[in-house]
C-alpha cells in the first residue's frame, strides 16, 4: 500500500507544493554554492586586492535567505510558514463569516425580513415582583 492511498487529493496537492518549494530552495542553495566560489577565484584572479565579489555573496546570499524564510520559516518560530499563512488566512475567513451573520441579522431593516424570522414571542403575564427591575 502507497503512503498516498490514505490522503485525499487536496492533502496530496498542499504535500506536492511544499515538496516542490523545497526542491527549488535546493536548486536555488547549489548554484549560489557553485557560483560563489568561481566568483571568489575569479576576484582573485582579477583584482586581489579589492574584495568585488562580497557584492554579489551579500545579494545573493540575502535573496537565498528570504527564500528560506519563505520555504522553511524562521527557526524556532512559527511564522511566515504557509502553514501560518494558511491559519491565519482560515481565522480570518472564520472571523468574517461569522462577523458577516452578526451584521446581516443586526443591520438587516425589519422590511427585508421576511415572515418566519419575525416571530415575535408572547410575554409572560404571570411574572413576579421580584423579577422587576
Amino acid at each position: 500500500m502507497r503512503p498516498r492511498d490514505h490522503f485525499d487529493e487536496k492533502e496530496i496537492a498542499i504535500a506536492k507544493r511544499k515538496v516542490k518549494a523545497k526542491k527549488e530552495f535546493y536548486k536555488h542553495l547549489i548554484a549560489f554554492s557553485i557560483v560563489m566560489p568561481f566568483l571568489f577565484f575569479l576576484n582573485l584572479l582579477t583584482s586581489p586586492f579589492h574584495w568585488w565579489f562580497l557584492y554579489p555573496l551579500l545579494g545573493w546570499g540575502m535573496g537565498l535567505a528570504f527564500h528560506y524564510v519563505e520555504v522553511f520559516g524562521i527557526p524556532g518560530f512559527n511564522i511566515l510558514t504557509r502553514e501560518w499563512e494558511e491559519d491565519e488566512l482560515y481565522k480570518e475567513l472564520k472571523k468574517m463569516k461569522h462577523d458577516g451573520e452578526n451584521e446581516r441579522m443586526e443591520l438587516q431593516p425589519p422590511s427585508k425580513l421576511g415572515d418566519d424570522e419575525m416571530e415575535l414571542r408572547e410575554l409572560r403575564k404571570d411574572y413576579d415582583e421580584s423579577e422587576l427591575v
